[in-house]
């Protein structure tokens, strides 16, 4: 057996029910309580026990004992695993493809932006791991118990939204990797179309056990630090200049476009639906919660492991930007004709660039076309090679992501074929045609779009992320402290703020007139009303007595039991007890 596969246990025959004879006379309900077989849902309903689940449904990873005290490497092992799949979203095409506009529109100047944008996101990541840990809820599921009916759809809708957008975006990058490695052989549209299967052959690699499908994400990663960073050292960047990019944050010269980018990347990096997805991929680790040491224990090494899969993340994301500002900051699109002169690339690089003295334009493949000018075809087919990682792995936890927020959102579950197909058709109908009959860079623009679209739900993300860490009725003693929730508090706003300047551009650009543009202000009315109405649950979640008290509150924002008690939420993941109370 290996030190994995040592880690792993098997669900029980009842699949983690408790029976009578598990439920000991202190865990027994009491007499208002009783065991309901059938029950039509409603804002106090909690999921059926007997539904599989994804991703850890059929086996958990248990957490080995040590007999030091202190930090423990077989621990922090055992928890390794989560934060990786999460960080992978930090490494989609569409983070790609902002790292290289970055790294070409500004050189290393707002590199200080990337570096604390993933700080942000991993004080975000940190708040939505410790949710489900301490609750044992992931953040829909959690959304499915505090939200009255309508709110709660609008969020599943919004939050689904952002992973079609993101799916998307890996699609054009899976079919762009697709169309350098084939020599062109195989077009666009049918590397969109090859997504397609190559998700489901992925999705039954999550048989063969948990560890192995997290080890093959762990390779993917790998991936695409051994591509990106090949890229990085033939390039040879300045050092110097990189680490001042890095830690100076001030950007001398810097236009609006410049600006405009740094939005981008702020927008690029933070996605609304990771949230949900990490809060359900740390009850994959089998924590008694019923100890609270077992409890911030587990706390302790998933924010450790966060931070490690992060601080991954952004190396390689720092080797794109540098790679780019090194080479193509400045550069005319007649300069990089002139690298590729007696090139195989030749013609491919004068459709993509064009004779003129135009600044780049840089694209994923515009940017594969420059590294095989530059240093080599290699180059451009290890690029190829980045890039097909980044969009399968992405692709995968996409998939998870979507399948947790309609188990949790609507107490649905579908089987997990029907999940994928469902969000790949409709990522796939309008990319197939857009690459069926445009053409390259009009694929780079819907990139720039879905950036705006995503920008626009994460308040639906991180609103009620602050709003359940902060509830004390919910979290117990692990609740936010003071300075916790003014610091999150202040930070989501400043990257609210930023991203609704991404979308105002983004629509500006698009130059909407007439009654498209009244249909904009509308929903721009409703979005912001739908956020104050997030605003208030979060403000009634964090304990404020006066808003508690209202009934106005009471009766269209509190859930209908008019408690943000969860007394029933699972206290271990080893025997669950599945009851519901009237």
């Amino acid at each position: 057996m290996s030190s994995n596969d040592g880690y792993n246990r098997n669900e029980d025959p009842n699949n983690g029910i408790s029976t009578s004879d598990d439920i000991g006379s202190s865990r027994m309900p009491s007499s208002s309580t009783r065991l309901q077989p059938q029950i039509v849902p409603n804002e106090a309903t909690h999921l059926k026990g007997q539904s599989k689940q994804a991703y850890f449904s059929d086996e958990k990873v248990l957490i080995p004992e040590t007999e030091t005290i202190g930090f423990s490497w077989r621990k922090l092992w055992a928890f390794t695993g989560p934060g990786f799949l999460m960080s992978i979203a930090y490494l989609d095409p569409g983070n790609i493809e902002s790292d290289l506009q970055s790294g070409a529109a500004a050189k290393y100047k707002i590199l200080w932006v990337l570096l604390w944008a993933t700080v942000l996101g991993l004080l975000m990541q940190r708040l939505a791991a410790r949710l489900g840990v301490v609750t044992g809820l992931h953040l829909a599921e959690m959304c499915y118990r505090q939200y009255k009916k309508v709110p709660r759809f609008i969020l599943w809708i919004m939050i689904e939204i952002a992973i079609v957008g993101s799916d998307m975006q890996e699609v054009i990058g899976t079919a762009i990797a697709i169309y350098l490695l084939s020599n062109k052989v195989i077009p666009l549209w049918g590397g969109v179309l090859i997504t397609i299967v190559d998700t489901f052959t992925f999705l039954f690699l999550d048989k063969y056990g948990l560890r192995k499908l997290e080890f093959l994400f762990g390779l993917l990663i790998t991936v695409m630090a051994v591509t990106f960073g090949y890229e990085y050292v033939v390039s040879a960047p300045n050092q110097g200049e990189v680490l001042e990019g890095m830690f100076i944050p001030w950007c001398t010269d810097c236009n609006s476009q410049v600006l405009l980018q740094a939005v981008g990347v702020v927008g690029a990096v933070i996605m609304p639906h990771n949230l949900y997805l990490h809060s359900a991929l740390v009850k994959s680790r089998d924590v008694d919660r019923r100890q609270p040491t077992k409890v911030r224990e587990a706390n302790f090494y998933f924010f450790i492991e966060a931070s490690v899969a992060l601080f991954v993340s952004f190396i390689i994301n720092l080797f794109v930007v540098a790679v780019f500002a090194h080479g193509m900051f400045g550069k005319t699109n007649a300069d990089v004709l002139q690298v590729c002169e007696n090139q195989p690339m030749y013609e491919d690089a004068v459709h993509s660039f064009g004779n003129n003295t135009e600044i780049i334009d840089a694209d994923l493949y515009k940017g594969g076309l420059f590294l095989g000018c530059t240093f080599g075809a290699a180059a451009m087919y290890i690029w190829g090679v980045g890039i097909l990682a980044a969009g399968q792995s992405s692709t995968m936890t996409g998939t998870y992501a979507g399948q947790f927020s309609m188990e949790g959102f609507l107490n649905l579950q579908w089987p997990r074929w029907r999940r994928v197909l469902f969000t790949r058709l409709i990522a796939i109908i309008p990319t197939f045609f857009l690459a069926f009959f445009s053409r390259m860079e009009d694929l780079t623009n819907m990139n720039d779009i879905l950036n705006a679209v995503m920008s626009l739900q994460l308040p639906f993300a991180a609103i009620p992320t602050i709003a359940f860490t902060s509830c004390s009725a919910i979290m117990g003693e692990f609740v936010n402290g003071v300075g916790n929730k003014i610091i999150s508090i202040l930070l989501t706003v400043v990257v609210i703020a930023v991203n609704l300047y991404f979308v105002i551009n983004q629509v500006e650009a698009l130059s909407i007139e007439g009654g498209v543009l009244a249909v904009v202000c509308i929903f721009a009315i409703l979005y912001l009303l739908f956020n104050l109405y997030l605003v208030i649950h979060m403000i009634a979640c964090m304990g404020n007595k006066c808003f508690m008290n209202n009934r106005w509150v009471q009766k269209w924002v509190l859930p209908s039991q008019n408690s943000f008690s969860i007394k029933n939420a699972n206290s271990t993941y080893a025997s669950p007890a599945y009851e519901l109370f009237d």
